[in-house]
Formats: C-alpha cells, sequence, structure tokens
C-alpha cells in the first residue's frame, strides 16, 4: 500500500468570493507582468492534469471504508502558442472574467446558465456545454477554489424522503416522511446545504438510483417500518446530493450508508462515484466521497428474478465494466460481481422484483438489511 502526503495530495479549496476575485487578480497581474517585461511573452496556463494517469487513490490503514480518489501535483499546459491549445487558453480567461463578475454581484449561477451567457459574448469560443464544463474545470485546475467558490451553483435532481427533519436557515423544520413520494428537493445551493440543521432517528441511509423506485418505496412509507432515509439523484449522481449524503454522513457518522441499484455496470458505476468520488470532479472528488455498502441487486438476488426479467448486456454496458475493471478503486468483492455480469452477458433492473408483488420491495430491503447482507 502506498500512503500519500498532504504536499502530493492537491485539491480545490471552498473560498470566500473575496479570496477568489484576490486569485483572479493575482493571474492577471502575473500574465501582464510577464507580458510586459524586458523579453516579453504570453506565459501559459499550468493547470492540474486531470487525466487518468494522473489520478491517485487513497486508501484507510485498517480498512478500504475510507478510500478516495484525488489527484496528485502533476501538471499540463494550457498555451495560446500551440495551435490545438490555443482556444481553450482563451477560453479560461473567458471563464475567469465571467465568474470575477458573477462574484462582485454576489450571483450565483448554473453552468447550463453560463453557457449560454458565454454563448452570447464569445460565440467564436464557446458552442457546446462541454466546453464549459471542461474550462470551467480548467479554473478550478488554475485557482486551486471549488466550483461553488467561483459563483456556479450545481443543478440538483435529488430528493430525499424518511426519517429525516431538515430546517433551512430562517425556516421552519421540514419531515421529510410527510413529503410523499416528490420527496423533499435538494437545493443547489451547497452553502444552504451546509447550514441545514437536520436531525433522524433512522438507523440507516438507503441510496436508491432510479427516481421510480424512491416514489415506489416513499408512496408505500418503507421508513414507518424500516428506521431509514431514502435519498435519489435520479440516475448518476449530481454535486449537490453526493455533498448532501456526505454531510449526513458527517452529521450521522453512526448510521450505515447503503446502496439499491439495478445489477448492471452503470449501477456499479453509480455506486462508485458516491463511495469514491469521480476523477471528473478533479480537485474537488474527495469533497463528496463517503463509505457506501452494497445492498442490492447482487448476484445472490439473482434467484429472486425469472428468466424473462433478464436482459442482454449492451456495447455501452461493456464498456462501463471495462473502465470499472481498469479502476485500481473497484473492490475485490465488487470486481467478482462485475465479472458475473460480463461472463453471464445478462443484467437485471429493480423493478424484476415486483414479480413477487408491489410491496416486495420493502421487505427484500428488510431483510438484507437484518441478515446484514451486504458488501
Amino acid at each position: 500500500m502506498k500512503f500519500f502526503t498532504d504536499r502530493e495530495i492537491c485539491y480545490a479549496d471552498i473560498l470566500p468570493p473575496s479570496e477568489v476575485r484576490a486569485r483572479i487578480e493575482v493571474a492577471v497581474l502575473n500574465f501582464l507582468k510577464i507580458l510586459t517585461c524586458a523579453d516579453p511573452a504570453i506565459s501559459d496556463l499550468l493547470l492540474i492534469n486531470r487525466k487518468s494517469s494522473n489520478r491517485r487513490v487513497s486508501q484507510g490503514l485498517l480498512t478500504e471504508d475510507d478510500t478516495w480518489i484525488f489527484l496528485s501535483r502533476s501538471f499540463c499546459k494550457r498555451s495560446l502558442m500551440r495551435a490545438n491549445a490555443a482556444k481553450a487558453f482563451i477560453r479560461v480567461w473567458k471563464v475567469m472574467e465571467m465568474c470575477f463578475k458573477i462574484l462582485l454581484q454576489e450571483k450565483r449561477v448554473t453552468q447550463r446558465e453560463l453557457f449560454y451567457k458565454l454563448l452570447c459574448v464569445s460565440p467564436d469560443c464557446f458552442s457546446s456545454q462541454l466546453q464549459v464544463n471542461r474550462t470551467i474545470q480548467d479554473v478550478v485546475s488554475l485557482l486551486r477554489c471549488s466550483r461553488f467558490s467561483l459563483g456556479i451553483m450545481a443543478s440538483s435532481r435529488g430528493i430525499v424522503a424518511g426519517r429525516l427533519l431538515v430546517q433551512e436557515p430562517d425556516k421552519e423544520m421540514v419531515d421529510c416522511s410527510e413529503c410523499g413520494s416528490s420527496g423533499y428537493a435538494i437545493s443547489g445551493d451547497l452553502n444552504l446545504l451546509d447550514r441545514l440543521v437536520m436531525k433522524t432517528d433512522a438507523r440507516y441511509i438507503i441510496i436508491v438510483e432510479k427516481h421510480a423506485i424512491f416514489q415506489r418505496l416513499a408512496e408505500d412509507r418503507v421508513f414507518n417500518h424500516i428506521p431509514i432515509i431514502l435519498i435519489t439523484a435520479r440516475g448518476y449522481p449530481d454535486i449537490a446530493t453526493r455533498f448532501l449524503l456526505h454531510r449526513m454522513s458527517r452529521t450521522f457518522p453512526e448510521l450505515p450508508i447503503m446502496a439499491l441499484v439495478d445489477w448492471n455496470p452503470a449501477g456499479l458505476a453509480i455506486l462508485c462515484t458516491f463511495k469514491f468520488g469521480s476523477i471528473g470532479m478533479g480537485l474537488e472528488a474527495y469533497r463528496y466521497a463517503c463509505n457506501v455498502k452494497w445492498l442490492g441487486l447482487r448476484g445472490d438476488d439473482l434467484q429472486l428474478i425469472p428468466e424473462e426479467s433478464f436482459v442482454s448486456l449492451k456495447p455501452r454496458d461493456l464498456q462501463i465494466a471495462k473502465s470499472l475493471m481498469s479502476s485500481e478503486t473497484l473492490q475485490e468483492k465488487h470486481r467478482e460481481e462485475l465479472a458475473l455480469m460480463v461472463q453471464s452477458g445478462k443484467r437485471a433492473e429493480i423493478e424484476a422484483l415486483y414479480f413477487h408483488g408491489y410491496d416486495y420491495l420493502g421487505k427484500y430491503i428488510a431483510k438484507k438489511i437484518v441478515q446484514a447482507n451486504y458488501i
């Protein structure tokens, strides 16, 4: 096992607007200083390398439970003098300019709002949301501050239900068990999420991959029979949902967190994103990692599913499986499950359990918890 020092770990700070503006001003002044010196030049932008080759894994001393992904101190460049990188170089300055203005106005915008603003003011530089998203990560790498610190707010799809009381600043307490199948909507404002007052008598937190399954469990009020909090990001997890889950894991450290996902590579990828963070988050990956157990569906559940409910793996499934297999974060039991999926060539969805009745999901979860049948 390799150990990493703080000097090797690169991360993005959560900073007040004044500090972020100061860092942008310093970047501009350094650029101008080199441009106007006796031997003028256009300086390159040194960014933390976000490629998978720069990914490192921090692992707990005694268990794998505290494993998370981070980036080490390896750099790449954005240069105006290289034809294939010139536009990327300009985009970084354009996004920094826009973020500076947003912070001055004490506003927050979503990545989508930022894209349309940039599309209007700099159409020659920005033509897609992906370009904006990548440039935001470039700015995070350059300034070493989080997206939220830049004034960029997360778009949230997440919702919560069950035995959780939440109170936003200057508002009344909300009982998430009384929010119906719609649940309590998770705000995209990370500052607000960080200030939530939370209380619970739950004993478990269950991540549900699918919105429809979440709705079924909330509608059946399974939390009246099992002391649980339900949370879903309605598929691949967004930043706000991961942030709140991480916050709950710190507020209620005694509560095990378990995931209910489809038995396919995408389901495992969603679980791993909650558990380890993602390289796509760059310098912020570690900030949202939680110790998540795999409740189901798993290989030992396949006997519960009728043969007609299995579906063949698609090329996209195999691509995700290959990527997961190459990841050093994947634990051995997870690797065995993934190998079984690929070997069988099949996938199964949580809905297949409805073969036993629409109320079966709650019984399934209760039995797995009582038997400690999770990995």
